[in-house]
């Protein structure tokens, strides 16, 4: 295990970490970019300014962990370990994620980029979407009940098929709820 690390620029890239466990950490401008992250686990531990693009995280486990700047393109958050998964990201990209069927109340997601990102039957239960672009994100049988919205954009929701009870939207917002009725909103 290794516990209360300062990891600078260290580029991980390609190569496995075999199992390692990692608790308290901060890891600054560090490169994980096609890395195998399978069964490795991060408690605690913080992410700025690095790269995780295209990441195998089989069985990875996040653990209250937050993620500042990173890039997190493609990445497979549904097959990470779920057991205590607690995530929160902050000026972040994680275009082409999934996320599907995973449970990640209260999570946070502040200035990122979603842009095709599949949320299909996860629990977002009081989430909060804080100036996110959610283009072409994908909720299907999503709980979104009591999620925050007010500030983001480009969201195309089914209310027919979602749980919304208490959702927050603004006014301009709320016709990403009805683009499938194909109506003219003037």
């Amino acid at each position: 295990m290794i516990v209360n690390q300062n990891i600078k620029k260290t580029d991980f890239s390609g190569r496995p970490l075999d199992n390692r466990e990692f608790e308290n950490c901060i890891f600054t401008g560090c490169n994980f970019s096609n890395s195998n992250l399978s069964n490795v686990t991060f408690i605690e531990c913080k992410f700025e300014d690095c790269n995780f693009s295209n990441s195998k995280v089989s069985e990875t486990g996040w653990k209250d962990v937050k993620f500042r700047n990173c890039k997190l393109l493609g990445l497979n958050f549904n097959e990470c370990n779920k057991f205590l998964l607690i995530l929160d990201f902050e000026d972040c990209n994680l275009n082409l994620s999934s996320f599907f069927k995973l449970r990640l109340k209260n999570t946070r997601f502040r200035n990122c980029s979603l842009h095709e990102v599949d949320f299909g039957v996860a629990d977002l239960t009081n989430a909060v979407f804080d100036n996110c672009d959610l283009t072409r994100a994908i909720f299907d049988q999503t709980i979104l009940e009591k999620a925050d919205f007010r500030s983001s954009h480009n969201y195309l929701i089914d209310p027919e098929k979602n749980r919304m009870k208490k959702a927050k939207f603004t006014l301009p917002g709320v016709l990403g709820l009805l683009s499938k009725y194909n109506i003219v909103i003037e």
